[in-house]
């Protein structure tokens, strides 16, 4: 149980907090100085430290909260705003968001969760780069089927040549700091042990699901955005269907999946008598994509590579 817990707007200059306990609110610059303010300023220290995630700017206010030893919660901002529209706030300032986020994070009794550490910082910075560099790739492969003048052609075809340099050179680096660590380097070898999953998708689910190995198997799937929610309403049962979650990580569950129903027996089993059953291709793929998730969960639980 939680004494305290304060909410916190991080902006690039500024952190807005709010505590629970009193009601008080602070501001504080988001610098060394600050982040030291904030820490003297905290009343008890068994306190949840309720904040939304800003890209670079709360990163490292994050990491010195986590070497404090403190309970963190960050929370999706689609969700933390569709919490203050249940609770009749419909202005937006700063300091009514962190009075929000407190008070979210007290009612609900959000669970705190484990940060990144600065290696997977920086494995999803190299992550996000080589995402931009495939948009890129793809845009340009696009503009190629259009161009008739031969100096565009000349100068889409050396953007191609630049962007495949560039994101080969990216992968090498995100698997250079996997190998030398090594408990990412085992965790890379037992997903890569599984039919169907390469490096690049071994990739996205170290860097975008680092929990994978600490759940059970119904969080995974619906951490992975791959569980079915039900909808029912008095006598009307409505289709399931899957929604929110990870889409890094559906996304790079779907050429896995397409690959397992052809080598991997056992998914390939369940694939056919998905089908035969009269299931579309598309649920059927999905229902795939979760049983590889589960299944990965499983293995990196119980620290083995996968076995017919």
């Amino acid at each position: 149980m939680m004494n305290d817990t304060i909410g916190v707007n991080i902006s690039k200059d500024h952190l807005d907090a709010h505590r629970m306990s009193d009601g008080k609110s602070r501001r504080f610059g988001n610098d060394k100085a600050g982040h030291r303010a904030f820490l003297a300023w905290l009343a008890q220290p068994d306190t949840r430290i309720v904040y939304e995630p800003t890209g670079p700017y709360h990163r490292a206010f994050e990491r010195r909260l986590a070497d404090g030893g403190f309970a963190l919660v960050k929370v999706n901002p689609r969700q933390a705003r569709r919490f203050a529209e249940a609770t009749g706030r419909l202005a937006k300032t700063d300091r009514l968001d962190a009075a929000m986020l407190a008070r979210m994070g007290m009612l609900l009794d959000l669970e705190a969760r484990p940060t990144r550490g600065p290696l997977l910082n920086d494995l999803k910075d190299l992550s996000m780069a080589r995402e931009a560099l495939v948009k890129n790739r793809t845009a340009a492969k696009n503009r190629a089927k259009n161009l008739t003048l031969p100096i565009l052609k000349r100068h889409n075809g050396e953007q191609l040549r630049q962007i495949e340099r560039q994101l080969a050179a990216i992968e090498v680096e995100i698997m250079k700091l996997i190998k030398a660590d090594p408990d990412l380097a085992n965790r890379f070898d037992i997903l890569v042990s599984i039919p169907g999953v390469s490096a690049i998708t071994a990739f996205a689910l170290i860097i975008d699901m680092p929990e994978l190995g600490t759940l059970e198997n119904t969080q995974a799937a619906s951490l992975a955005g791959l569980a079915p929610v039900a909808r029912q309403s008095g006598k009307w049962t409505g289709r399931a269907f899957i929604r929110g979650g990870r889409a890094n990580v559906r996304q790079a569950l779907y050429m896995p999946a397409l690959v397992a129903t052809r080598f991997n027996p056992d998914l390939k089993a369940n694939y056919d008598g998905l089908k035969a059953a009269g299931k579309a291709s598309k649920v059927a793929i999905t229902a795939i994509m979760r049983k590889l998730i589960v299944l990965a969960n499983a293995l990196l639980r119980d620290h083995r590579k996968w076995a017919p």
